[in-house]
């Protein structure tokens, strides 16, 4: 794989920096509410049935005796692999609803980097206006998702019986390189290219993408951090987008650019 995973997560530690300049705090602080509110609430919700649905899993297992000997190493890794779809879960939601204000922060961030101005939502009335257009590309990210998710659901059910570390790091691994793709729209989007665009061009840096989608994934399990990782990950993946897709995006195919 072309790129470089301390790349991708480098990126990130740019984003988080970046969310504390003076000329962003503004763009960064409502998508940075909506995450918190987002994860609060779903925290809250969630909390009291985790450890039920870790039982629920838990029980789905074969009543081997050797089982019963190992099961304290299944059930962290049954833990790891809750977090993973259950935080990745909230990603989506809070996306969805903040969208348009990662589109005008990613917007904002690329002109701060380059000093060249990006003719997109420019204010936060314009972004609003432009609200469905923002959200109907993240119904188009769901449509790619569900349909893959669903497969990499079945076989992680399988791999649950054979070897459960597998199940987790596929689901890691899957969820990585959807956080790289749905965070590097954003600077994309405000050049409309499409999503398929997107998808093609971090191809071209796959390592580094994992690298940087992974570092997300990880940022959404992480109290706290998982606040602040939204308008992290945008800020971030306009650096990803100014330093090498930018120039990447520019030998995808025309049919993908279409």
């Amino acid at each position: 794989m072309k790129g470089n995973p301390a790349t991708g997560i480098g990126y990130l530690i740019e984003g988080l920096k970046l969310i504390t300049q003076p000329g962003l705090r503004l763009f960064v602080l409502i998508p940075l509410t909506i995450n918190i509110l987002i994860f609060a609430i779903l925290i809250a919700i969630t909390v009291g049935k985790f450890y039920q649905w870790i039982e629920g899993f838990m029980s789905w297992l074969p009543g081997w005796d050797w089982l019963d000997f190992i099961r304290w190493i299944i059930w962290p890794l049954v833990v790891g692999l809750l977090l993973v779809v259950v935080m990745y879960t909230f990603s989506i939601i809070a996306n969805l609803i903040a969208a348009p204000f990662n589109n005008l922060l990613a917007e904002k961030v690329e002109e701060h980097l380059t000093g060249e101005e990006v003719f997109g939502k420019e204010t936060i009335a314009m972004a609003l206006k432009d609200a469905p257009r923002s959200i109907g590309k993240e119904i188009q990210k769901l449509l790619y998702y569900l349909p893959r998710a669903l497969g990499v659901l079945i076989l992680s059910l399988i791999l649950s019986f054979m070897f459960p570390p597998l199940a987790t790091l596929l689901w890691f691994g899957f969820g990585a390189w959807m956080m790289a793709m749905d965070y590097c729209d954003y600077p994309m989007e405000n050049h409309k290219h499409s999503l398929r665009t997107v998808r093609e061009t971090i191809a071209l840096r796959r390592a580094t993408s994992y690298g940087f989608g992974g570092a997300v994934m990880l940022g959404t399990m992480i109290p706290i951090v998982n606040f602040v990782v939204m308008p992290a990950a945008v800020c971030g993946a306009t650096v990803y987008w100014v330093k090498e897709l930018k120039a990447n995006s520019a030998v995808v195919p025309a049919a993908a650019r279409s």
